[in-house]
């Protein structure tokens, strides 16, 4: 029988008579929110899961909530700051000493509508750290995904992509006033267009990639939100909900798709795809999906964002 979710799902729903005993798992931002949720979904199903994020002892309280929830959890913390790419090179050469394969890696760590900040190179800071700190990583442990084929990347994106495709003109608002959600929205839109082009470049070697929409769900990443954001999001989501309705998720409902994602054995054989709501949806999207933006889809502006990431980053990434 067909398994059939909703927005409605949490992470134990989809992991329903799933074990994933004897499969390594790397969740970014897993010191908060949905990362938690992640990693202890998965844990709970006998996957061994590397936590990584960059406070380490807070990463570490939260591996010490879940091991009391799930005794068996088998945990690994690791300092990760995805805005430093030399944070992000010493992190994957520390993994793939320790490690040879991985079968899941979730990039959901991010920032949202944050102030101006730049990192040291320059770059903008959502936009680093949402998109260039995922593509290094995920790049640079292609190694040990390939050993681990068939695997999956999870690219945590948000319907908030539709604020703004990536302005390759001017990525990092040096000629532009800067714009929080214009600058949230094109960061979203470059881990689909992530998703897109890896999978398109390595599906053929058994690594496959999504990007995801959680949902509405209040948890850290809201951090530098004022009331008066909160209040755009919502009209904004109420607009594209069903019914006109906005329904704020809990986090074990937050991180459903993101572990369907990694998991789901209906998506044996696919890649490529947006997902929402714990299903497959896209440009056209089912009823009750807000879907993809078109341009965060296409092919040749996700071929014309690897490079432009290759070239920022000084590194090339070859298929």
């Amino acid at each position: 029988m067909a398994r059939v979710f909703s927005s409605k799902s949490t992470t134990d729903d989809v992991l329903a008579g799933i074990d994933l005993s004897g499969k390594l798992a790397l969740v970014t931002g897993a010191s908060s929110g949905l990362g938690v949720e992640t990693a202890r979904a998965l844990a709970a199903k006998g996957a061994r899961v590397v936590m990584a994020a960059r406070d380490v002892p807070k990463i570490e309280q939260q591996a010490a909530t879940i091991r009391a929830k799930h005794p068996a959890a088998q945990l690994e913390v690791m300092e990760l700051h995805l805005d430093k790419p030399a944070s992000v090179r010493a992190f994957a050469k520390a993994f793939l000493a320790k490690h040879a394969r991985l079968n899941m890696l979730v990039g959901n760590a991010g920032v949202m509508a944050c102030p101006l900040m730049r990192t040291a190179e320059g770059w903008e800071m959502q936009f680093a750290t949402n998109h260039l700190g995922h593509f290094l990583l995920a790049n640079l442990l292609l190694p040990a995904l390939q050993a681990g084929a068939p695997s999956r990347v999870i690219s945590v994106s948000s319907a908030g992509h539709q604020f703004s495709p990536v302005v390759f003109d001017d990525i990092h608002f040096e000629r532009r006033a800067y714009d929080k959600w214009m600058s949230y929205g094109q960061a979203k839109t470059a881990n689909i267009l992530f998703a897109v082009e890896f999978d398109r470049r390595f599906a053929s070697r058994g690594v496959r990639a999504f990007s995801n929409h959680p949902g509405g769900i209040r948890t850290e990443l809201g951090r530098h939100l004022t009331e008066e954001d909160i209040k755009l999001l919502t009209e904004r989501s109420q607009q594209r909900a069903s019914k006109g309705v906005m329904v704020w998720k809990n986090e074990q409902q937050g991180a459903s798709t993101q572990v369907w994602g990694a998991t789901a054995p209906e998506l044996d054989g696919k890649g490529g795809l947006y997902l929402e709501e714990t299903q497959i949806s896209g440009t056209a999207p089912p009823p009750g999906s807000a879907g993809a933006a078109p341009y965060a889809l296409d092919p040749q502006q996700a071929r014309r964002l690897w490079e432009v990431s290759e070239r920022a980053l000084g590194e090339s990434f070859p298929a």
